[in-house]
């Protein structure tokens, strides 16, 4: 997966206001998040850290839910992916009158387009949604990273190990009870691995598509200094 150059040298005349971390569970995307606020603030630049459980969320749409964490059984695919563009038009609204970067962990993949998935909403929306919310948060000029493993199911079977079994049980019972997965008989733990792995597939495909900046990091060797250096340098923060 290819990166494309972004971010700040001197005084740029047109910053990141956003930065986004993706990835698949277990990826790294709260830890990045934080590792990316932390140099900004270094740097000078004023930077808040949105953690992907913050509640109430600014963009995650399933909040406005009865059941948020099972959204099928208050909402449409259609309806989910409107009231989500609608939460980020405000988000996008309110962060262009105020100065700190936002670094959110998830949200464009991981949040609402995984609900999106379970749901069983159609190829055609998917795309359609991720690409009018790329248009939506252009304004911000955001950066998006996306964190990536050649080994979806060596990854999965790592964090359920270091997260333990009650933590597996909860992704399993939330997510396989949903249509997506009940369809396509998803069950246990090798059910939770089709399903990032079918996952993963769609990130893939959308993240190559995105006309944002943007760069892809494969991190399964876990070294966390090489993989730090690489965003410092597409950021134009110092490295040292």
């Amino acid at each position: 997966m290819a990166s494309q150059m972004g971010f700040l040298a001197g005084e740029p005349c047109n910053p990141h206001r956003l930065i986004i971390v993706e990835g698949i569970i277990g990826s790294g995307k709260s830890t990045t998040m934080r590792f990316i606020a932390k140099r900004l603030q270094d740097a000078g630049r004023a930077a808040v850290p949105i953690h992907e459980r913050t509640d109430p969320h600014p963009v995650r749409a399933t909040d406005e839910l009865e059941h948020w964490f099972e959204p099928w059984r208050d909402a449409t695919p259609q309806n989910l992916a409107d009231r989500a563009l609608a939460r980020w038009s405000a988000f996008v609204d309110d962060t262009q009158t105020d100065t700190p970067i936002r670094i959110l962990d998830g949200q464009l993949f991981h949040g609402d387009l995984t609900h999106l998935l379970l749901m069983e909403a159609d190829r055609a929306l998917i795309s359609g949604y991720i690409q009018n919310l790329a248009k939506v948060i252009a304004p911000l000029n955001p950066f998006v990273l996306y964190l990536w493993q050649e080994d979806v199911e060596e990854a999965i079977r790592t964090v359920c190990a270091e997260r333990g079994p009650e933590w597996v049980d909860y992704q399993i019972n939330w997510k396989l009870a949903a249509p997506y997965c009940v369809r396509r008989g998803f069950v246990g733990l090798d059910g939770l691995i089709s399903l990032y792995r079918e996952y993963r597939r769609l990130t893939d495909d959308l993240f190559s598509e995105l006309p944002l900046t943007k760069l892809a990091i494969e991190n399964s060797r876990r070294d966390w200094p090489t993989y730090n250096t690489q965003i410092l340098r597409e950021l134009g923060l110092p490295t040292e």
